[in-house]
């Protein structure tokens, strides 16, 4: 079986399905910008608002490998360990830092500690929402309450966090973990 995929654009796919004038005008009205949060629900879980624009953002960065551009958006004139420097990175794009709504940070520890400065942090057990940061502290340097690591809450579905994370195995990856995990630390709650 051969599958040929090719792109059309609405007006010529809806000419080519034989829309009639009624469907074409309740299309176009579906994909007005207006509807893009009914679109993020829909299509990827997330509910609409402001904590969504960080997961969109996120959302945008997977695949990348090695942590261009974030590491030296950051200021490091080499790669470092970029988990805090893509979290940050989109913080910046949505405006969050310099809103005060999420820190600049490039050590896990410094991030975690201005969410708790703050009294937005939520513990392990607690279930967060989309657009939340999670921190990590993992096992195998024996869970020594010490940050190793951060992410973005991308949805929270069936008992279970999904994440967006920076430097996942040097790229940008969709990760997910039982609420609750072990491994997690707890979750940054900004204020959007």
């Amino acid at each position: 079986m051969y599958i040929t995929t090719s792109h059309l654009d609405l007006e010529t796919m809806m000419d080519k399905k034989s829309f009639t004038a009624e469907q074409k005008k309740m299309c176009r009205a579906l994909l007005e910008d207006k509807n893009n949060v009914l679109w993020l629900d829909v299509l990827h879980g997330i509910s609409g608002g402001a904590n969504s624009d960080i997961v969109k953002v996120a959302q945008e960065q997977l695949g990348n490998v090695g942590g261009q551009p974030y590491w030296s958006w950051y200021g490091f004139s080499s790669r470092v360990e970029w988990c805090c420097c893509f979290v940050s990175w989109c913080a910046n794009e949505c405006g969050y830092i310099e809103d005060g709504i999420i820190p600049k940070y490039s050590v896990v520890d410094d991030g975690a500690d201005w969410f708790k400065a703050k009294g937005q942090w939520l513990d392990k057990d607690e279930e967060p929402q989309a657009g939340m940061i999670i921190f990590f502290d993992w096992a195998y340097d024996g869970l020594d309450g010490g940050g190793d690591h951060t992410g973005i809450v991308e949805k929270v579905e069936g008992g279970r966090v999904y994440t967006i994370e920076g430097n996942s195995s040097d790229a940008c990856q969709e990760n997910s973990y039982p609420i609750g995990y072990y491994e997690i630390k707890g979750y940054g709650a900004p204020a959007y």
